[in-house]
């Protein structure tokens, strides 16, 4: 579990261990349930990150909700439930060279229209044969984006560099000269699923 977790987790135990002395045996429940969720949703299992070259893995848990090619490239979105992994990890090897964090709203992470309104954070990632930009995106019920890296940081590929709180989406920006390899509806795993192949 990531350390983020934590104060919710101990929180909840401490609303149950209350109402077990005033013997609310109802409460109890409720609020282990709540301990266990809460332990549930900050986990952070372990990944076999692959080691091929010329791959981009996901950066992100969740449903592939968008492929898109635009002007910038090739383009996935990737949204996350509840009840999905919700840390992130780098889908390349690279050098952070930018960190933009933007103060926006909190609409449905399922819109389309998050990607331009929403709170979010991108990080542009420069490799040895590409540039990516991956953007935490938070949703309607998330409280908040955490980012632990800053520019000028190195990231492995599928290196952990944050975590987005509850409900949420992640977009990758990738430039034309990749193969994309998930479509929608496919069911990703951050760090461990391939999602595209540079085209040399």
């Amino acid at each position: 579990m990531v350390k983020e977790g934590f104060p919710f987790v101990g929180f909840a135990l401490f609303i149950a261990i209350v109402f077990a002395f005033f013997q609310i045996w109802i409460g109890v429940a409720i609020f282990v349930f709540i301990t266990l969720f809460m332990a549930y949703f900050f986990r952070n299992p372990h990944r076999n990150i692959p080691t091929e070259p010329n791959i981009i893995v996901s950066p992100a848990d969740g449903r592939v909700t968008r492929v898109e090619e635009n002007e910038n490239g090739k383009f996935i979105s990737i949204f996350l439930s509840p009840l999905d992994v919700h840390v992130n990890r780098s889908p390349i090897a690279g050098k952070i060279t930018k960190v933009d964090y933007i103060h926006g709203k909190k609409m449905p992470a399922t819109s389309n229209n998050a990607s331009l309104v929403n709170e979010r954070n991108s990080l542009l990632i420069e490799g040895e044969k590409l540039k990516v930009t991956v953007t935490q995106i938070a949703g309607i019920v998330a409280r908040r984006i955490v980012c632990w890296n800053k520019a000028g940081d190195f990231l492995e590929r599928g290196q952990l560099f944050g975590l987005i709180k509850f409900s949420s989406r992640t977009d990758l920006q990738m430039p034309a000269n990749v193969d994309v390899l998930v479509k929608i509806d496919d069911k990703v795993k951050g760090g461990e699923t391939i999602i595209a192949r540079i085209n040399d």
